[in-house]
């Protein structure tokens, strides 16, 4: 799997850009800010980008999905909970990043739905709780958490839509579903892996 990572945005969302090897083809995970570095990843990677996936929808993580859509030609994807605030983004969120114009996605995405890009297979999980429509993305012994889970922390309940007890239940299925081996790659911060966050995630300890 090709894979990188761009910290973008005034507030540093990890921003992926991932690939198959054999065909090229690619997508994009939060697209928080910084069009044009992201998009000269994507030339120099040499990918052809179909996706372009949200994992929830605050402003950090979806400042520059119009300008990645246009250039690439991508399908803007956003699970159907999150798609309200994607598409009319609050004007106080949107200042902290510098602006954040609306996007109407181009399809909804729902638990358990498999995306297929080249060889990759995306398995999407629903876990709300940071935010309604936040997921998980699964593919190839990682998965994407977004403002899920992150190394040693996860993501905060006290923003509209929050909530400590939903997160918590997402938290359970998230370390349930995927292997320890598997690796985590966060929506700010550096990645880790499954088992390494339950043993030193104190958010973890108990769930």
């Amino acid at each position: 799997m090709i894979l990188e990572t761009l910290a973008v945005g005034a507030l540093q969302a990890n921003c992926y850009i991932v690939g198959c090897p054999e065909t090229k083809k690619g997508f994009v995970v939060d697209p928080g800010g910084n069009a044009e570095e992201i998009l000269e990843a994507v030339e120099r990677l040499g990918l052809e980008i179909e996706y372009i996936f949200d994992t929830h929808e605050h402003v950090d993580h979806i400042a520059a999905n119009n300008e990645v859509r246009d250039a690439t030609g991508a399908t803007l994807v956003v699970h159907e909970d999150g798609r309200e605030q994607v598409e009319h983004p609050h004007p106080f969120w949107s200042s902290m990043v510098g602006g954040c114009e609306p996007s109407t996605p181009d399809r909804a995405m729902a638990d358990g739905d498999p995306f297929h890009v080249g060889t990759l297979t995306i398995e999407v999980l629903h876990t709300p709780g940071h935010s309604p429509g936040c997921v998980c993305l699964g593919v190839d012994g990682a998965v994407f958490t977004g403002d899920t889970l992150f190394a040693r922390s996860v993501g905060r309940t006290d923003l509209p839509g929050g909530d400590t007890a939903t997160l918590e239940r997402s938290l359970k299925r998230l370390v349930e579903h995927f292997d320890d081996d598997t690796k985590v790659f966060p929506g700010h911060r550096g990645p880790s892996t499954i088992g390494d966050e339950m043993r030193k995630n104190p958010y973890l300890q108990g769930i």
